[in-house]
């Protein structure tokens, strides 16, 4: 029974998140499209505030606004410097999982480290625990809902599991038990649409480790349409309306 259940988080359960993510996705963005336009408000523009910062620079400009966030490093540097620490370490992440292909060598393919050799999972479990304990703290305390703690509780839950497999791997003498290789097997089968029992490939004790890392980045896939990280989707789009 428990290796049935195993093996429907590794492989349908993949799919259906992935289906479901996308279809949502599209329906949000399409649903936005559609709606109605809003009666422009008045813009209110402080003394000494050059004009030029709000309607200059076009997509380049609200691109730019986009990924270095300019009004959260004036108002909040703190805030901002954990940002660019988590959104970047998310492009490396992103890098580190494609690099476990056996078509990709990012690092060499006889290494057992991830990219960052375990410290981009510390840099990113710092961070989201600065955002979680953050809205403890007035006035995002009472302008927060429960959502967003339990958002962020299973952010944390998903990088702390990843984490235990690369620090096993990087920090450990003898390694996680599963190595880089047989990870990749798994995503190639996923990727080529191979319905193989991946336990056949990741026949270890710490196999359930990866069963809950996966678990809990489906159950992400499965509220990300309807969470405030849909805000990536909008983010140039809103700059872009702020220039004029």
């Amino acid at each position: 029974m428990l290796d049935k259940l195993f093996y429907f988080i590794m492989v349908p359960m993949v799919y259906l998140a992935v289906a479901w993510c996308v279809f949502w996705i599209i329906v949000k963005i399409v649903g936005i499209l559609r709606a109605p336009n809003t009666p422009p408000t008045l813009r209110i523009f402080p003394e000494d505030k050059d004009p030029e910062d709000w309607n200059t620079g076009g997509l380049a400009g609200a691109l730019w606004d986009t990924f270095t966030m300019p009004s959260v490093l004036k108002y909040k540097p703190l805030l901002w410097v954990f940002l660019v620490i988590f959104h970047v370490c998310l492009v490396v992440l992103f890098l580190a999982h494609l690099d476990l292909l056996p078509q990709v060598n990012i690092m060499s393919a006889q290494s057992a480290n991830m990219i960052g050799n375990g410290a981009v999972g510390v840099l990113l479990t710092l961070s989201i625990l600065y955002f979680l304990f953050r809205r403890f703290r007035s006035p995002l305390r009472e302008l927060s809902i429960p959502a967003d703690y339990l958002l962020l509780f299973l952010v944390f839950c998903l990088f702390l599991s990843g984490d235990i497999i690369s620090w096993g791997n990087s920090w450990s003498e003898s390694g996680f038990g599963l190595t880089k290789k047989e990870f990749g097997l798994y995503l190639q089968n996923l990727l080529t649409l191979n319905f193989s029992d991946p336990k056949d490939i990741l026949d270890h004790p710490h196999y359930s480790i990866v069963v809950s890392h996966v678990l809990l980045a489906n159950l992400l896939l499965l509220v990300f349409p309807f969470s405030k990280i849909m805000h990536v989707f909008f983010a140039a789009p809103m700059n872009a309306l702020r220039r004029g």
